[in-house]
């Protein structure tokens, strides 16, 4: 798991956190939004990775078939 992947689940993390310690409805509603798109964004990055890795992983074998 990335770098990127992990700052990302912390920073959802740490919204989850703040979004529990709000005494505002809209201040908890900001920061379970920021969460939901800290979340999202590591999800992302998640799928994003193990693409890469398919794609490398297919080019290395086609590379070596050819040889």
């Amino acid at each position: 798991m990335s770098t990127t992947v992990l700052f990302y689940q912390d920073r959802a993390r740490q919204a989850h956190a703040d979004a529990a310690s709000a005494t505002l409805d809209n201040v908890r509603d900001r920061w379970l939004r920021a969460a939901k798109a800290w979340d999202e964004m590591a999800i992302r990055a998640e799928k994003t990775e193990q693409r890469r890795s398919v794609n490398e992983e297919a080019k290395l074998t086609g590379g070596l078939a050819g040889a």
